[in-house]
């Protein structure tokens, strides 16, 4: 089920799963046990619990955790611009431990669409991958002022979530044999050292698995309908338009030994070459979630060195890449919970292909009358 939302940016919301309530011995009058139809009643502790076994007792579960800097996972994201670093806390951001808890969203990225829609759908409780801050994710408002007006409580993990399985390695075609989620001393800069899953014998192998296994055509077939129906023959959507592409090598060229980074966490030519260094074997590189472009100088070391060099998978994915192993994590752990899978779709249209009549007219208007028009004398003088 999709639902619209602002700027062209549309949800699409999918329940992963539905189950019936628990058998509860009871007994009876005489004492015995028997079976009965019993809800089990679940709060937002035992959903932090739950998340707390999956990450291996990553979760801050007690303030004293941040205070005291106890928690290796409670890091600052900061690039020196006043008043807007971030401290990513792995837990329960808002909200009451003791929050009754029957429907939970999963989700990467919270936003007011998000918010928006949880409410929508009557959640009580929204995990998210990355971490959140008052009025950045909250459409510019304190969380105190948004999240009570939907009883909305919330939990982050981010980096205590990093490295806790190995899907995002075998999607791109390779088993990962040792993974550093601080390299070069930086936390959440991620590099997995993996060899190729036997299928995979060539850079191409490698290109359409990641294809088949995140149904692209399915993603192309909605975006030619799309495009249709509403009469705007350029609009892109953000995984299409950022496909698993081969920027070094040939289809052809085997591979074995790879190297597998995500370009965002502040990963630098350095600790390429460094990497390389450490594990001399490497005959491809993959870049994934973030990318970079063919000038780039990862891109020019790799040809000079003859190996593959691929961008995998853009961070539009994630959400299916990360967030739904943690989503059937959650449904296994708490089973009378249901538990919504969180998926933002996010397109883009040049201002002249905008094709419902009436918002155009709508802002063509607003923006003639009253943001670009000159102020009246009467203003002026004033």
């Amino acid at each position: 089920m999709t639902y619209p939302g602002p700027n062209g940016i549309r949800m699409l919301m999918i329940a992963v799963f539905y189950v019936d309530l628990p058998l509860i011995p009871r007994p009876n009058s005489e004492g015995e046990m028997h079976m009965s139809m019993t809800q089990v009643q679940t709060d937002a502790g035992d959903v932090l619990e739950a998340l707390n076994q999956i990450s291996k007792g990553r979760m801050v579960m007690d303030w004293n955790e941040v205070a005291s800097g106890a928690n290796p996972y409670v890091v600052m994201k900061n690039s020196n611009i006043p008043g807007k670093s971030v401290m990513e806390i792995p837990g329960l951001v808002f909200g009451d431990k003791r929050k009754p808890v029957s429907r939970i969203g999963v989700g990467m990225t919270l936003t007011e669409s998000v918010i928006e829609l949880a409410s929508a759908m009557r959640l009580d409780l929204i995990v998210v991958h990355h971490p959140v801050a008052d009025a950045a994710s909250s459409g510019g408002v304190p969380f105190a002022d948004y999240l009570p007006l939907y009883d909305l409580a919330l939990i982050e993990m981010h980096e205590a979530f990093h490295g806790l399985h190995p899907g995002l390695t075998l999607l791109h075609g390779h088993r990962k044999l040792t993974t550093d989620t601080a390299f070069g001393g930086i936390p959440g800069n991620i590099l997995h050292k993996g060899i190729a899953l036997e299928e995979v014998r060539t850079a191409g192998d490698i290109l359409r698995r990641i294809d088949s296994f995140m149904g692209r055509e399915l993603d192309r077939d909605i975006l030619e309908a799309e495009r249709a129906i509403r009469g705007e023959a350029s609009l892109q959507e953000a995984t299409l338009a950022n496909p698993a592409r081969l920027l070094s090598g040939s289809p052809g060229h085997a591979v074995k030994h790879i190297l597998h980074f995500f370009p965002h966490t502040g990963f630098t030519l350095e600790h390429l070459e460094t990497a390389l260094a450490m594990y001399p074997e490497t005959d491809t590189i993959i870049a994934s979630i973030s990318r970079v472009r063919e000038d780039h100088p990862f891109v020019g070391l790799a040809k000079r060195r003859g190996l593959n060099f691929i961008v995998g998978n853009p961070h539009s994915v994630e959400i299916m890449e990360n967030g739904l192993p943690l989503a059937y994590a959650l449904e296994m752990l708490l089973p009378q919970v249901e538990i919504f899978l969180l998926r933002e779709r996010i397109t883009a249209v040049p201002l002249n292909e905008v094709g419902h009549a009436q918002m155009v007219e709508y802002g063509k208007e607003m923006a003639a009358a009253h943001l670009v028009a000159k102020p009246s004398r009467a203003v002026q003088m004033l």
